[in-house]
């Protein structure tokens, strides 16, 4: 949705911030290691088409996306970098691969070779990405697996390997037993592909969290994603890490009105006010991506000030009690997520209150929000 909408909620996407968070994730790159920004799922909700126009100017080399539709988006608006599609290739998008020069990520045998046919009868080179599972469980090929088929990939005259990938389970957990194995797994079967005399430009295992507490010295490219929209890719890298959200969501106070003691207050009456209470309405609701959990949960920045959320969260409103804040009127700006003056909901709190990560708050901002690009914080 663009924002020529008079609707006074609208998502403010701050540039700027987005290109400090790259200068932070260029902080954390090895001498030589190149960028692959992830704005898979609309770049986190962001916009991918403005946020990837962005970071290509700032100097970003790849980008990486989960569906073949995502990376269309980004081709037709006239991006030719390099695209990773993670989600890999179905069968039956072959020939848009190829014609758009899309990398897919290959995760099992079946797929690599209907990837060669296709590519060899069209008569042109597919470039792909292996995938291995080094602990992951979820897509790539397993150790062994790899291991049995690498005498072939020689063969395989339709594909180019330019990518050799896997993705870190656990790099973000306070207690990480896992990413030391897996690091060393990815590099042990490395070391198998030089020795079967195979040339892979890119290698890459590390993503926000595997960039910042972990070292890859083989790796010649890194996965950041969550950390460029300022969210914290774990607890334990805060004190590491100077980002600055990106997305701002806010809106403006529609209606208000003074209830006296005991008024049940939306949906199911699940909250009564104790005392007389002024409460204000404002234009956002669950189908906007205001969770439905942040009842008598959340909380939203009015003047400066927080003010809590009070009753069910509606599929288009919530209230709020701004009782303590004083002149307060309708029209009134709002800050639901991001800054205003010297306070902060981050994503990271909003995720605590409806016990869910920063990723799906980011996502879950819905497609009828405006977003607003900006050269700084507009609130």
């Amino acid at each position: 949705m663009m924002t020529n909408s008079p609707r006074p909620t609208v998502a403010e996407i701050d540039l700027a911030a987005l290109r400090h968070n790259l200068a932070q994730v260029t902080r954390f790159c090895r001498s030589g290691q190149r960028i692959l920004a992830v704005v898979k799922a609309d770049a986190y909700g962001h916009g991918a088409v403005h946020v990837s126009q962005a970071l290509a100017a700032a100097g970003v080399e790849q980008f990486g996306v989960a569906l073949l539709e995502e990376a269309l988006e980004l081709r037709q608006a006239g991006i030719s970098h390099p695209i990773l599609v993670f989600g890999g290739c179905y069968p039956g998008q072959e020939e848009q691969f190829l014609q758009h020069q899309l990398m897919p990520a290959v995760s099992d045998r079946q797929s690599l070779f209907r990837l060669d046919r296709f590519a060899r009868q069209a008569g042109h080179a597919m470039k792909v990405h292996l995938k291995l599972d080094t602990g992951m469980g979820r897509a790539g090929f397993l150790p062994d697996e790899f291991l049995q088929l690498l005498p072939e990939l020689s063969h395989l005259q339709g594909l180019r390997f330019v990518g050799l990938m896997s993705h870190l389970a656990c790099a973000d957990e306070m207690q990480d037993e896992v990413t030391p194995g897996q690091l060393e797994k990815f590099s042990a079967l490395l070391r198998e592909v030089r020795s079967q005399g195979l040339v892979i430009p890119d290698i890459h295992i590390g993503n926000s969290a595997g960039l910042v507490g972990w070292d890859c010295p083989e790796c010649t490219l890194v996965r950041p994603g969550i950390m460029l929209y300022g969210g914290m890719p774990g607890e334990k890298y805060r004190e590491s890490l100077d980002l600055e959200p990106v997305m701002h969501l806010r809106t403006r106070i529609a209606l208000l009105k003074r209830v006296p003691p005991g008024t049940g207050v939306s949906y199911g009456h699940r909250f009564h006010a104790r005392r007389e209470t002024l409460v204000a309405v404002l234009p956002i609701g669950y189908a906007d991506g205001y969770n439905r959990l942040l009842t008598n949960r959340g909380q939203v920045l009015v003047g400066g000030q927080r003010a809590p959320v009070i009753g069910t969260v509606c599929m288009d409103w919530i209230m709020i009690d701004v009782t303590d804040i004083p002149q307060v009127d309708v029209g009134d700006p709002v800050t639901l997520l991001g800054a205003m003056g010297d306070q902060l909901i981050s994503a990271e709190e909003w995720a605590e209150w409806v016990g869910s990560i920063s990723y799906e708050v980011f996502c879950r901002i819905g497609q009828r929000v405006p977003r607003r690009y900006l050269e700084g914080q507009g609130g």
